[in-house]
């Protein structure tokens, strides 16, 4: 089996990359591409995956279009050397626009209900593959998991924080600590969007400040006052910082996420988080499992997360709910190469569907 990956994101590396390791383990071809990024390159190379950068990063929408243009036209002259038998992506539209030129199958995973790059994907997909309560339907093509993307790499089969890795590099697990993320707003899906204002960011570390040491990993420029603040890890190790924190608060949706199924109390700041549109695996992780807090206002964020860090019990209540979630849902990883291997057109034997835990 051939399979062409492509990588635009950071989170991107981490969910797809125990389910490489497990293809290249059982003897098939994987060949990784990505888009000039400023954690996910390094990641890719980090876990020493094999990989080829087809376009650059882009600085206005209207750089978007160029790069994504050239990036897809690119990605076909690859694709029609390589005659993969499936192509597969996080988002997906270069691997959806490209895979019907080299007849392979496109396997798309989507998280976030009404994107407008959806329109422009979803069409041409072969499969799209989403978290069960995800809210748009595609059609014959779409199938559910009981999963988040962020567990083919946070559940626990998959990692295990490392104390030691982070004292190497001068963080406490024991001592408490915040993390905070910063992100620019530059993508396709974010137009129209926005986080937190610079006044807003500075007043949430004035606030965690005061109550733990503040560690800020940010796309976005840091104004001179909180370069001090910035992280002190490298970015494989984001993972087990978070684990370890005492509260994740941002304007990263993926971090946010992240930091709920580790079992971090988190809240997400960020005009997306709009209670009657918000996307579902947000309102599943508040509603549901009471791992997030999420809003679009800096004044009601402020006020949870003083809330938050002020609770002594709040560390071990997250954990709690962090159990159950993990009994409900499953290993994201198997179910990932057991579909691209059905779609490329191997055998493989039915996976058990795991019990739905009540409540």
């Amino acid at each position: 089996m051939r399979v062409v990956v492509t990588i635009q994101h950071p989170a991107h590396v981490h969910f797809y990359r125990h389910a490489i390791d497990v293809l290249e383990d059982r003897g098939h071809d994987v060949f990784v591409f990505a888009r000039e990024n400023d954690l996910a390159v390094p990641l890719l190379e980090r876990y020493d995956i094999d990989h080829e950068v087809l376009a650059g990063p882009q600085d206005s929408l209207l750089s978007l279009v160029r790069v994504q243009l050239t990036y897809e036209y690119r990605l076909l002259r690859k694709a029609r050397r390589i005659d993969p038998d499936v192509m597969t992506a996080i988002g997906g539209v270069a691997v959806s626009h490209v895979a019907p030129f080299v007849d392979a199958q496109s396997v798309v995973f989507l998280d976030n209900e009404g994107a407008t790059s959806h329109r422009i994907t979803t069409p041409f997909a072969d499969v799209v593959c989403t978290p069960r309560r995800f809210e748009d339907d595609y059609g014959d093509g779409h199938l559910r998991y009981d999963g988040y993307q962020e567990l083919a790499y946070l559940h626990p089969e998959r990692f295990s924080p490392s104390p030691g890795a982070l004292r190497a590099h001068g963080v406490e697990p024991d001592e408490r600590y915040f993390v905070v993320r910063f992100r620019k707003w530059d993508a396709l899906h974010d137009v129209g969007e926005a986080g937190l204002s610079p006044a807003g960011k500075r007043r949430l570390v004035s606030l965690l400040a005061g109550n733990g040491e503040v560690y800020i990993t940010s796309t976005d420029e840091l104004p001179p006052e909180l370069e001090p603040y910035r992280l002190p890890v490298p970015a494989h190790l984001i993972h087990d910082l978070l684990y370890y924190a005492d509260c994740y608060a941002g304007d990263s949706a993926t971090m946010a996420t992240e930091a709920a199924v580790l079992g971090t109390p988190a809240v997400r700041i960020q005009s997306f988080a709009d209670p009657e549109t918000d996307m579902s695996n947000f309102r599943e992780l508040e509603e549901r499992f009471g791992l997030l807090r999420s809003t679009a206002d800096e004044a009601v964020a402020l006020e949870a997360i003083e809330e938050l860090v002020t609770d002594p019990e709040a560390t071990e209540r997250w954990h709690r709910r962090r159990e159950r979630l993990v009994a409900e849902k499953i290993d994201v990883t198997p179910f990932v190469v057991k579909l691209l291997s059905v779609a490329a057109g191997e055998k493989v034997e039915p996976t058990p569907r795991r019990p739905r835990v009540p409540g």
